[in-house]
């Protein structure tokens, strides 16, 4: 095996024990802070990956590198206002991403002159960028349509949602044919730079 293949499945595993369990916690803490406690009481807000690896998207996402983690249940009705709720909930995921990534920058661009600790605090970066970006496409069900259908009017809300399956479906078409890959590639670089502009301008 190459040492470009052991550092690839490497970073799956890293996404398995590390970045899933990072992004499905941060929804649980959020649903507690805001009044719902459903994802606790199953023991789903921690860091631990054995609360949230789902065993067939675990095996998939390491072996083919496209996997999933178990969802966090959330009860919007324990929530004050319910939608806004739901919003602040959904948006907690990819918010912890973008913050991983931010601490990951600075890893990297302190400690990452080598070569293997380079490319696996670049891909660590990466990742949770990438799953930042794809997590806020507005369509279920991803933590983006959430925060769509928060700013909607209520009508075109439950219209919206009603349709899920058909944007959904559009998406998945568009990622199949590599079609999304391009604007979604473009804005991983964006962050990316943006990050390190950043973290460079701020250390100087």
């Amino acid at each position: 095996m190459t040492s470009g293949k052991i550092i690839e499945y490497l970073v799956r595993v890293m996404i398995i024990l590390l970045i899933n369990p990072l992004h499905e916690c941060a929804h649980a803490w959020s649903a507690h802070k805001l009044g719902d406690d459903t994802a606790k009481q199953q023991g789903r807000m921690t860091l631990s990956p054995l609360a949230h690896i789902d065993p067939y998207g675990a095996v998939l996402l390491l072996l083919c590198g496209f996997g999933w983690a178990k969802p966090v249940p959330v009860n919007p009705n324990n929530f004050e206002n319910p939608r806004k709720g739901m919003m602040l909930t959904a948006v907690a995921g990819p918010l912890s991403n973008l913050a991983a990534a931010f601490l990951g920058m600075i890893a990297l661009y302190m400690f990452g002159s080598t070569g293997a600790v380079y490319y696996l605090l670049y891909y660590f970066v990466m990742i949770n960028i990438n799953l930042f970006i794809f997590n806020m496409i507005p369509v279920p069900p991803l933590d983006g349509s959430r925060v769509l259908t928060y700013f909607l009017p209520p009508n075109a809300a439950v219209w919206f949602m009603r349709n899920q399956r058909y944007f959904y479906g559009i998406v998945m078409l568009l990622m199949v044919t590599g079609i999304l890959s391009v604007p979604l590639s473009y804005l991983s670089k964006l962050v990316f730079n943006l990050l390190y502009f950043i973290i460079k301008t701020t250390a100087l």
